[in-house]
């Protein structure tokens, strides 16, 4: 009987050398840093769109608020040069009292609030609290801020804003939803904005 024989030394088997072992190690790990690279992309791609979604429905909210209401206040024409609330109008706890467009001009919130100054995320869109367990992240909104100005518009281009103290038959309303870091640093995260007509009531 013949019996098969190897000129390989008994004992040894083939192995990886240092050089190929480490070789291997630097090509998986290259692979991997790519990976969590893309994926570490990925994910601040969707946070913002997620952000930016979030933002647009929460000028969206206010700029329905604001036109929902009346052009200006009873018994006053369309053209006053100074807009905002009453001081009765402001002694509100949120936006409730606000009656008419102007009132809304300048108004800020930081966190943003819904009318009744309750922060958006928090409240249940009647000046309360939603249950905890369907609120928003603790301090998910605390950067950011909620802008609301109105101001008149030129008759023949609505994009051009006029001076202060010039009237029109046209307003512009425009909500801001701007992400404000603890360094000032802002990140408009959406604004929107509506044009509306003054018509006088017919005597």
């Amino acid at each position: 009987m013949t019996v098969a024989t190897s000129d390989r030394p008994i004992g040894r088997r083939p192995a990886f050398t240092l050089v190929e072992a480490l070789v291997a190690v630097t090509i998986a790990a290259v692979a991997a840093s790519a990976l969590l690279m893309g994926i570490h992309s990925s994910l601040q791609t969707t946070d913002a769109a997620m952000q930016q979604t979030i933002a647009a429905g929460m000028a969206q909210q206010v700029i329905d608020e604001v036109v929902g209401n009346l052009y200006c206040q009873p018994g006053l024409t369309g053209y006053q040069t100074t807009l905002g609330p009453s001081s009765s109008e402001a002694q509100g706890t949120g936006r409730e009292r606000f009656n008419d467009i102007d009132d809304y001009h300048a108004q800020r919130a930081k966190p943003p609030e819904d009318p009744w100054g309750v922060v958006l995320g928090k409240d249940n869109g009647k000046g309360g609290q939603r249950h905890v367990a369907f609120q928003a992240p603790t301090g998910y909104f605390d950067n950011w801020q909620q802008e609301i100005d109105v101001y008149y518009v030129r008759e023949s281009d609505t994009s051009v804003r006029l001076p202060s103290g010039q009237t029109s038959d046209y307003r512009a309303v425009e909500v801001r939803i701007v992400d404000v870091q603890p360094d000032g640093a802002r990140r408009e995260l959406v604004k929107l904005r509506r044009v509306v007509a003054y018509v006088p009531v017919l005597p």
